[in-house]
């Protein structure tokens, strides 16, 4: 548990203060690296990069450990960043900017509190509130609680105040910096995503947004007890305020579930890949955010009780137009039948796919039938790894290596520099299947995603 001294007694969510804060640090980062620099000036190249790539660690991370001071959209745009490093940043701040994920500092109590019973009033006294969060974030933290009235377990999380009015201040603050250590090409494709970011920074601080929205996966997961989704408790919500009931279960790498029985894991990651296909199939909507601390597992006992997964966060909820999802589905469909021309076929419609040259397509499909590969089976689909598909067909995730194959056949491919920095759209569903990847790589779980697409060939 932290000490109380480790936290902050203050945010800087004024234009000013931040714009202070981001201007002294990208400065004194600049000069430490401008003084690397010249330190190098007559070594032989492989000394240079051997200083280059240490200075620019040291400076990275001494960036990011003043941004995580600021909390707010500053961060969640440094983690945004990470997120898609690969695309813009080079690999010593992309890694740096990975730490923002745990390492942000937490708001003390005494601000916490004032903040709850200015939101809250007179219905702060109805509850019993732990001082110490149970997590931070970027955009706010969370308290655990106890409603006195009946003793309901609740959980808190708590907009840190100021941040939503800061938003549109904290990205200008951002792009400056990232003018000034010019580590970013500024590029029409780059404007596209950071406004993206903008825009997904207002959803994220929309409280009752991201109250119905709970309230809508919770009607839909209702009778399906393989899910547990919080439920909302109005009265104690509030535009920086938002209160749910707590839920209890293990982290997705919790040494407990990776250590359950093969079938137990398997029905996990079956229960995880059916939420990504109904996003797609049939709700159109989509949480496009992967990072595991949005999930918990509630462990059974393996016979009456069903292990069942916990959503927590549906703050990065993304609803997507009909004639995007119905490209999705078309080419999830075109890999499910591992047909190249059918693939070749679905590539169009869509301002991305109209853009890229015919000559250049069957490239591009190829490393859609690589994605797509869990979807085919052995009988389709020839070029399969042996061993990867079981008779039942089971696909092995953790065996597959898929993540590393579809990179090096795209890199190969005619179509490699169409995906530097791909549209905004595919990089949220590009990041929720990498999500679904890794989940079936952590817990090694062997998974029939064919069976949960096939009532929707005749629907699409």
């Amino acid at each position: 548990m932290s000490d109380q001294n480790d936290k902050l007694d203050q945010l800087k969510t004024s234009a000013f203060d931040r714009r202070f804060s981001i201007a002294k640090a990208s400065l004194l980062a600049g000069t430490r690296w401008a003084a690397a620099n010249a330190t190098s000036l007559f070594s032989s190249d492989a000394e240079k990069e051997k200083k280059r790539k240490k200075a620019m660690i040291e400076q990275a991370n001494y960036l990011v450990s003043e941004i995580g001071k600021l909390k707010g959209s500053v961060v969640k745009i440094g983690q945004m960043m990470a997120l898609y490093g690969e695309h813009f940043l080079p690999e010593e701040v992309t890694q740096a900017l990975n730490t923002l994920n745990d390492n942000t500092v937490a708001l003390s109590w005494p601000i916490i509190e004032q903040h709850l019973k200015q939101q809250l009033g007179e219905k702060f006294f109805a509850l019993d509130i732990e001082q110490e969060p149970l997590g931070t974030a970027s955009l706010a933290q969370v308290h655990k609680a106890r409603r006195k009235s009946d003793g309901l377990e609740l959980v808190l999380k708590i907009q840190y105040p100021g941040v939503a009015e800061a938003i549109d201040s904290d990205m200008r603050l951002f792009r400056s910096m990232l003018r000034l250590t010019n580590i970013v090409p500024q590029t029409r494709e780059f404007d596209e995503w950071y406004e993206e970011v903008r825009s997904m920074m207002h959803r994220e601080v929309n409280y009752r947004m991201e109250a119905a929205t709970t309230k809508r996966f919770y009607t839909r997961l209702a009778t399906d007890n393989r899910y547990i989704v919080p439920q909302i408790i109005d009265e104690l919500c509030t535009d920086q305020i938002l209160c749910m009931t707590f839920e209890q279960g293990v982290p997705v790498n919790s040494p407990t579930l990776l250590s359950l029985p093969q079938h137990r894991r398997n029905l996990l990651g079956e229960a995880s890949l059916e939420i990504s296909i109904r996003e797609i199939f049939e709700w159109g909507e989509m949480q496009t955010d992967p990072n595991f601390g949005n999930y918990l597992i509630r462990l059974g006992n393996g016979h009456d009780r069903k292990d069942q997964i916990v959503l927590l966060d549906f703050g990065a909820i993304r609803q997507f137009d009909a004639h995007l999802l119905h490209v999705a589905r078309n080419l999830i469909i075109a890999g499910y039948h591992h047909d190249k021309t059918e693939m070749i076929a679905n590539m169009t419609g869509y301002p991305f796919f109209d853009n890229i040259p015919a000559s250049v397509k069957p490239d591009l499909a190829q490393v859609f039938l690589i994605a797509t590969e869990a979807f085919s089976t052995p009988e389709n689909n020839p070029e399969m790894p042996e061993g990867l598909m079981d008779e039942q067909y089971r696909y092995h995730w953790k065996k597959s290596q898929l993540h590393n194959r579809v990179i090096q056949q795209a890199s190969r491919s005619m179509a490699s520099r169409y995906f530097s920095v791909p549209p905004k759209e595919f990089m949220f569903i590009s990041r929720k299947f990498i999500g679904a990847y890794t989940f079936m790589t952590v817990i090694d779980a062997k998974t029939n995603i064919r069976d949960m697409v096939t009532p929707y060939l005749k629907k699409s």
